[in-house]
């Protein structure tokens, strides 16, 4: 009864997922015609429009602001020649430059038309006028030249997923995350000098969400059913909001580099300067994937202490945990390798049998997966020997016992030099008379699981 009452509730609980994820691609399906409307904005455009205003505005001039990363968008069906990011970044930069307030943009792009047009009207005001004198405003000339371009379209920087399939239902979710960058430079009319040049970023989410039921409802009957959606974050609003952010930037750095000035040196102006700072402080601590990096590198040298339990697996049955202590001192070939030499004691007892105190020792080789994290799973693998057994009551008289230890665990750095670890761990016996008794066929095994501190050394 109680089983048959767990299959229902777990088969209950499928499906009510299934039908979570089936209903939803249906919230946001466009079922009915969509009107033009104004261009949806980005987060980074409130933030550039309330930067404090300018003492006047910088007149500046963008020629052209392209994609410099010559890629083609993919395709599964052959050969694709449409670029994989817009080729109007010009029209982007010159609308952020417009909305921040502190800039004003000048034709140059196009600047042959805008030169033919203007010849267009001398020449129909002297054939109407009669004057061969006719003077035009003169043009407008930057002080400021901005360049740049889109450097990097990289895909798949970030991929991963879920999923469960129970009994011809399954849900699964797949996420991929590709990346742009913008640099964008301020250049003197007058002298050439580069004044500065900043760096922006920006992620492109694309999700995917998917569920399916096949499954024989009745003799003869099938039953199969789909449903899913996908969600790709437009490349256009990242290029965007990446520009919007270049100009932010390039107007901070440039008032704290005195290129130009803010109306008012007053609290708000402040304000806007501090976070700009801390932000790109912090920007010095986040990796390519966006963990923060509050340490330096492991260094290549650690000692470590810890405390362990473990039990014995062999001829007799035995499930009582004991405790023990081990130290270990490791030493770096590389950054994720390393050379770890360890030795401590254990207690293994098997109930009115065994009594065992064991002095150990071993050479593993461990890698950390996620050497540059301050959480990184790790795994160890190595030999070793069990020594000093012939007093311990119930074995046999063996001085030594070799065995090859395997081992998996976590760690996590709480402070530069100092972590917390745990490891699971089995010590592989290439005997059968650590009890004494030579029965069956598979060696003694003694497993455990250890929990302590490494403390790194050096710089």
């Amino acid at each position: 009864m109680f089983n048959r009452i767990c299959k229902r509730g777990g088969q209950l609980l499928v499906f009510c997922l299934l039908l979570n994820s089936a209903c939803s691609p249906y919230y946001y399906q466009p079922f009915n015609n969509r009107d033009a409307r104004l261009g949806p904005e980005t987060p980074m455009k409130k933030e550039l429009q309330e930067l404090p205003k300018p003492q006047e505005p910088i007149y500046v001039a963008v020629y052209k602001f392209r994609d410099q990363t010559g890629q083609y968008k993919e395709s599964n069906v052959g050969a694709s020649w449409s670029t994989a990011v817009t080729q109007g970044a010009t029209n982007i930069l010159i609308r952020a430059l417009e909305e921040s307030g502190w800039f004003v943009p000048i034709e140059r792009e196009n600047i042959s038309n805008l030169l033919n047009e203007r010849k267009i009207i001398r020449s129909s005001r002297e054939q109407y006028e009669g004057s061969n004198n006719v003077l035009l405003p003169p043009l407008l000339f930057a002080g400021v030249l901005l360049e740049g371009g889109i450097v990097s379209y990289e895909t798949n920087v970030y991929t991963g997923g879920a999923g469960l399939r129970y009994f011809g239902t399954d849900a699964s979710s797949q996420y991929r995350e590709d990346r742009i960058s913008i640099y964008l430079r301020a250049i003197s009319t007058n002298n050439g000098k580069i004044l500065k040049t900043v760096y922006t970023t920006k992620s492109i989410l694309s999700q995917e969400v998917s569920a399916g039921l096949f499954r024989y409802v009745k003799f003869r009957r099938l039953l199969e059913a789909e449903t899913g959606y996908t969600y790709n974050e437009p490349r256009e609003m990242a290029i965007i909001e990446a520009i919007e952010k270049a100009v932010h930037s390039l107007i901070i750095e440039g008032a704290v580099d005195n290129l130009w000035q803010f109306a008012e040196n007053d609290d708000s102006t402040q304000v806007a300067v501090d976070q700009y700072m801390a932000e790109k402080e912090e920007n010095q601590r986040i990796d390519y994937i966006g963990r923060v990096q509050d340490f330096d590198e492991r260094t290549s040298t650690y000692l470590s202490v810890m405390g362990n339990t473990q039990t014995y697996v062999g001829d007799y049955s035995s499930m009582m945990f004991r405790p023990g202590f081990t130290a270990g001192l490791g030493v770096g070939l590389s950054k994720s390798l390393f050379l770890e030499a360890g030795a401590g004691v254990q207690q293994i007892e098997i109930k009115e049998l065994v009594q065992s105190v064991d002095y150990f020792a071993d050479l593993n080789l461990v890698y950390m997966a996620n050497h540059k994290g301050k959480l990184s799973p790790y795994a160890s693998a190595g030999l070793g020997s069990f020594f000093d057994l012939e007093d311990q009551v119930g074995l046999s008289n063996n001085s030594w016992l070799p065995y090859a230890k395997y081992a998996a665990g976590v760690e996590y750095l709480f402070s530069d030099k100092t972590s917390l670890t745990s490891r699971f761990y089995v010590n592989q016996l290439f005997n059968d008379r650590y009890d004494g008794v030579e029965a069956g066929t598979f060696n003694d095994v003694i497993w455990g699981v250890n929990l302590g501190f490494r403390f790194y050394l050096g710089k």
